[in-house]
């Protein structure tokens, strides 16, 4: 698919179609030539632009892929980001329940959150990353694929806006001064994931890049380098990537989590 005769605004339409309807759609990389990478962020910004104009606005992003050990599950080798809106974020203190009705296949993922008090910038570490976050979070993304059976290249899913459907934030605990001893825990603490009581998987947290403030600095190198969309800013959101394996949910199933290393607590959340 040459960029020339790339059609954004019918990508972003159809992908807003397939999402907003709970359909599933031909993957674009099994149309023709492969849509460049390029032009799959111009798709993430015509579709951030579609959803403002009808009042969903975006609130923050998430950060895809950051998990090395899912790659060849996924056949994937660099993260990429969506975009997280006022429909798709929720509190999970209100949310015992979420429906699935609305979501393709979808898929848990165990997550940390960051708040942002200011704007990063390209080329701050790590540290002086933590000083641009207000407050640390856990949660559940959901993610969903409108590519039948989780089939897809990495354009095609960062054109879908990198598989985004819901993000369920935990309990907020600010940062303070503490920005140090947040970092060295982010990249030491484990994640164990249940399914109605039983252990489905473990991860820690240096699986996400290392970190997840690294994933945060990947994300702002990125954003850098992208003449269409955005850089963060102060009062985004940031979700980081999963620490475990991404699994298939179902209607019923509870799904829980403990979390040791970090003074965050377990979240909880039941399906419908």
């Amino acid at each position: 698919m040459d960029r020339r005769t790339t059609d954004i605004t019918a990508i972003g339409g159809e992908i807003l179609a397939a999402l907003d309807g709970a359909r599933q759609i031909v993957p674009f990389s099994a149309r023709g030539a492969e849509l460049p990478l390029a032009d799959a962020y111009r798709v993430s910004h015509w579709l951030e632009r579609a959803r403002a104009v009808r009042g969903e606005t975006s609130v923050g992003r998430k950060i895809g892929f950051t998990n090395r050990n899912i790659w060849a599950e996924y056949n994937v080798d660099t993260p990429n980001w969506g975009y997280v809106t006022t429909r798709s974020l929720r509190e999970l203190a209100g949310t015992p329940v979420l429906p699935l009705a609305a979501y393709l296949e979808p898929r848990i993922e165990p997550e940390i959150m960051f708040g942002l008090a200011r704007a990063p910038s390209p080329g701050m570490d790590e540290l002086a990353l933590m000083n641009c976050i207000a407050w640390i979070a856990h949660g559940y993304e959901i993610v969903q694929s409108i590519f039948p059976q989780w089939k897809f290249t990495a354009t095609d899913t960062t054109a879908a806006n990198a598989m985004h459907g819901a993000l369920l934030v935990g309990e907020r605990r600010p940062v303070g001064d503490d920005g140090a001893t947040w970092l060295d825990a982010l990249g030491r603490f484990e994640v164990a994931l249940y399914r109605d009581g039983g252990l489905i998987d473990r991860g820690r947290g240096d699986a996400v890049l290392g970190n997840p403030v690294s994933a945060l600095r990947h994300l702002v190198g990125l954003l850098a380098r992208d003449p269409h969309n955005p850089p963060l800013q102060a009062g985004e959101i940031v979700s980081t990537g999963t620490v475990t394996r991404a699994f298939p949910v179902a209607p019923g199933e509870t799904w829980t989590t403990q979390i040791i290393g970090l003074p965050l607590p377990g979240v909880s959340l039941t399906f419908s």
